[in-house]
């Protein structure tokens, strides 16, 4: 053997292959690049590696966090801080943060109250994990689309966050909250869960846990509740002070709509039967009873300054439960005792709780507020917060009446209206103060308001038929201002925009809407600031754990109606105190103008007035104690009945009169329209309304002088002598007009609308010779106006009642 070395064969199959053979035995060809738009576009392999590399890190997440996030000891809440009220000078009003709590077993509380909660809050509680990521889901993307802030979280996420957690609003706080949870349904039962849940929710009234609640709202134990009770007790943890109906009764709507869903949801999941369910009647809280330190006019105060903390944004309902706040307010000691004593004196002193039932109805409301400020100075809210839960002076369920009249004409001088014949409204115009006079100029059908008592007043200037609360002038006034008008101008100095039965039509001028107390005394303060306007405030400077202050809103002051308009209005207002219903309140030794009023059915009487310095509304209410209904006031005190004249301008006049003691007397520096001195009288010639029918039918046309027509129109074919004021020949009336109308010395019987029958000594202002009649002269009888033309036959708003 050759030690060359040999050439190496090499080994079968190993030796390359050329294209031709490869495609012979059919192997894969190399894969050709991607190009163009396909380049950007991922792979099959890409999405599922992506997919399969998110889910483990997600899952790595969740373990990283499970196991770093632990269950923590209870929160701090039970040894949460004290709030302290101050007067403005510094002295403690009040002091609260007592957590009104009192823990008790599930077994302790009904099955009926357990289910009413589950079925307002969360009705799979027992099937369902301790997250719910769809609900969660469902809830992020309603707020991100602007549905509202809505909760996505399960019972065991609230108790985890009442119970173990901060109430803020952040990610921190969302994911401990998640982990917890869930960690806390692998520890707990169910059971022990909604035993939690049931003890630290939030029910109003300053009660924590359904315990408490079943004895703030009914004065019964937990155990004890049945559906209907629980149901309600559900609904409150929505919104426990907006649901709260003796607090509130103007939500009660919305807190019966919520309890409704609550029972219907029991019926839904077999907890209740649909026959007792059909059964069952709304089942009216009884009137709050509180620790003595809310007793008085503290509680009262305590609640008025927490929701205004809330609705202006300072703080939130969260931060108030956790304390620690010194809030110094604006009200003054020394008159909010005077206004204490002049409600005694005056009102409370003189019932007779155990011989006259209706005094028993009797409440009081009262607010005082500085025009030069916007400051609340004083606020009397009832006889004592423990006896009368209800804040008279920032309940909205009484009609303000009367008291709302000036800002009818406000807005006629804001605006420069006319009357319906085109005279500029002032304190001298004259209008027909007929009682039952179908309103001029609107056409949303007729209407013929009542005055008080049926009085009718015949031709009355502006400043006469405020003295006397007139509604046909005023009435009539608000169609010539338009009611939309009157409206704004409401709103413009100080009525929220959103106060019930605040509508624009004729009967706004008459006052069925029914603003709060404190929000007249804000309108009525804008006045006596010669038309600024600032939003009231009951907070001068609040410190966080005595140190850190809290940002208070910036004060906006604008000039809401003219100086002029403002201070014409007081001038009308100033002879309502010198010789109209409220002469009462000169007894406060200042000048001042004020305005009476008075609710249907005389549920409320009111007086709502000012000095320079400090402007003050008073309502006396009726409401039965048992059923929160309102009630008539007729007999109360021993009187026929309580009207705005009497005991509100008397306790008015007291409470100013010690308020401003020691302060000097100034008198009011008015800016008056022009020609708001003058008198002037209706035209007696005027074009025809379109209301009243058309000349040229034969009969004649009702005056339209701002409404002068008093009888309303009937008979829109001929003219009848006898009752549409004209005459049948005409014989001495000028040859122009065919007709004469009744002069106040020998024609113008009131019932025949101020016309003859024969025309020989009528005025020869009226009547064409087309129609054969005339138009009644406003000079002559007692009522001016005729009965020709046609009526309109809809249907008006009809507040015929007395207000006064």
């Amino acid at each position: 053997m050759s030690d060359e070395p040999q050439p190496q064969q090499p080994t079968q199959g190993w030796a390359p292959r050329e294209p031709e053979a490869a495609a012979e035995t059919g192997a894969n060809p190399k894969r050709p690049k991607r190009t163009g738009w396909r380049r950007i576009i991922p792979t099959w392999r890409m999405v599922l590696g992506t997919f399969v590399i998110g889910v483990l890190l997600l899952a790595g997440l969740f373990f990283l966090g499970y196991s770093m996030v632990k269950i923590p000891a209870a929160n701090a809440f039970a040894t949460k801080q004290s709030n302290v009220y101050l007067y403005a000078d510094g002295s403690q009003l009040a002091r609260d943060g007592e957590v009104n709590r009192e823990n008790v077993s599930l077994a302790q509380i009904s099955k009926d109250a357990q289910h009413s909660v589950l079925a307002a809050e969360d009705r799979d509680f027992y099937s369902e994990s301790a997250i719910d990521p769809k609900a969660m889901l469902r809830a992020g993307w309603n707020t991100a689309t602007g549905k509202g802030k809505q909760s996505g979280s399960t019972i065991t996420q609230q108790y985890v966050k009442n119970y173990y957690l901060a109430q803020e609003q952040t990610v921190t706080r969302k994911v401990k909250e998640f982990f917890i949870s869930i960690k806390l349904d692998r520890t707990e039962s169910k059971s022990q869960i909604l035993e939690g849940y049931l003890n630290t929710s939030y029910f109003g009234r300053n009660a924590y846990g359904i315990q408490a609640a079943a004895q703030a709202y009914y004065g019964i134990d937990a155990t004890d509740l049945d559906a209907a009770k629980g149901a309600y007790l559900a609904a409150l943890l929505n919104a426990p002070s907006e649901y709260d109906v003796v607090a509130h009764p103007e939500n009660k709507a919305a807190a019966e709509a919520r309890w409704n869903y609550v029972l219907d949801g029991m019926v839904t999941k077999g907890w209740l039967s649909a026959s007792d369910r059909a059964a069952m009647k709304f089942p009216m809280p009884k009137e709050a009873t509180v620790s003595t330190g809310m007793s008085g006019q503290r509680g009262y105060i305590v609640d008025a300054i927490k929701d205004y903390l809330t609705e202006n944004k300072i703080l939130d309902k969260d931060q108030l439960a956790v304390g620690g706040y010194r809030i110094t307010t604006t009200l003054q000691k020394s008159k909010q005792d005077a206004f204490v004593d002049a409600v005694n004196d005056q009102l409370m002193d003189k019932l007779d709780k155990k011989n006259r039932k209706v005094d028993t109805y009797v409440r009081a409301g009262g607010a005082a507020v500085d025009p030069k400020t916007g400051k609340v100075v004083a606020m009397y809210g009832g006889i004592d917060y423990v006896k009368q839960y209800t804040n008279n002076a920032t309940r909205g369920d009484f009609q303000v009446g009367s008291t709302f009249k000036p800002f009818v004409f406000t807005s006629a001088v804001q605006n420069g209206s006319l009357t319906q014949d085109g005279r500029t409204i002032t304190p001298n115009t004259i209008y027909d103060g007929t009682n039952k006079r179908p309103i001029v100029g609107w056409d949303g059908g007729t209407y013929a308001p009542e005055n008080e008592d049926q009085g009718s007043y015949g031709n009355i200037t502006v400043r006469e038929a405020t003295d006397k609360s007139v509604n046909s002038v005023y009435a009539q006034m608000a169609v010539d201002v338009g009611s939309d008008k009157v409206k704004q101008t409401a709103i413009d100095l100080g009525l929220p925009a959103n106060t019930p039965d605040l509508t624009a039509s004729p009967s706004i001028a008459l006052g069925p809407s029914t603003a709060s107390v404190l929000d007249m005394a804000e309108a009525y303060a804008t006045l006596a600031n010669h038309g600024k306007h600032g939003t009231y405030t009951m907070i001068d400077k609040i410190t966080k754990d005595g140190t850190n202050p809290i940002e208070l809103p910036q004060k906006k002051t604008s000039q809401a109606v003219s100086r002029e308009a403002a201070d014409t209005t007081t001038s009308v207002l100033q002879s309502v105190v010198e010789g109209g219903t409220a002469t009462a309140a000169q007894a406060a030794g200042r000048p001042a103008a004020g305005k009476t009023g008075t609710a249907e059915e005389d549920t409320a009487a009111w007086f709502a007035g000012y000095t320079p310095e400090l402007a003050t509304v008073v309502s006396v209410m009726g409401q039965d104690p048992v059923t929160a209904a309102h009630k008539s006031l007729y007999g109360a005190m021993g009187l026929e009945r309580i009207n705005g004249g009497g005991a509100p301008t008397e306790i008015w006049a007291q409470f100013t009169k010690a308020a401003l003691k020691g302060e000097p007397v100034t008198d009011f520096d008015l800016e008056l329209q022009p020609g708001a001195d003058v008198v002037q009288p209706p035209v007696t010639d005027v074009p025809s309304d379109p209301a009243t029918g058309d000349e040229n039918t034969g009969g004649t046309t009702g005056d339209t002088t701002g409404g002068q027509d008093t009888q309303g129109q009937t008979e829109g074919q001929t003219g009848d002598p006898a009752t549409d004021g004209g005459t049948t020949d005409g014989t001495t009336g000028d040859t122009t007009t065919g007709g004469t109308t009744g002069d106040t010395t020998t024609g113008g019987d009131p019932t025949t609308d101020g016309g003859t029958t024969d025309g020989t000594t009528g005025d020869t202002t009226g009547g064409d010779t087309a129609t054969g009649g005339t138009t009644g002269d406003t000079t002559g009888g007692d009522t001016g106006g005729t009965t020709g033309g046609g009526t309109t036959t809809g249907v008006g708003p009809q507040l015929t009642t007395r207000r006064q």
